[in-house]
């Protein structure tokens, strides 16, 4: 089943003006680890078919996505992040799994003030 994962990565560049991009891998193997993950995806397969400003932004931190939220959910944090000691399998990855990958600090300051500027 592992090669047959297929998994969609929304690289959230800004929370408050909605700015992301959705990057779909496929063939994961769910047993690697959430660090691997982190570089496999950073690496990227082809990097330079992203945009540069998502090309060089620094991401660091991977939480499962609810897919009726326009960029990510803000609840559950301790449940939803996933913590870099954790396989994809025992964090609850499977196929077809949607997760966001971002830096720490956007995401707390849009959380203390979840206000979108269009």
């Amino acid at each position: 089943m592992s090669g047959d994962v297929v998994v969609t990565v929304r690289l959230v560049r800004s929370f408050e003006h909605r700015n992301f991009k959705l990057v779909v891998f496929h063939g994961l193997n769910l047993d690697q680890t959430v660090q691997d993950f982190i570089q496999f995806v950073r690496d990227g397969e082809n990097p330079r078919s992203l945009p540069p400003p998502f090309r060089k932004y620094s991401y660091g931190m991977y939480v499962c996505v609810s897919t009726n939220e326009l960029v990510m959910s803000l609840d559950d944090d301790d449940k939803l992040i996933l913590q870099n000691g954790q396989t994809l399998r025992a964090a609850g990855v499977v196929n077809e799994t949607e997760v966001a990958f971002f830096r720490r600090e956007d995401y707390d300051l849009y959380k203390a003030n979840p206000k979108s500027a269009w």
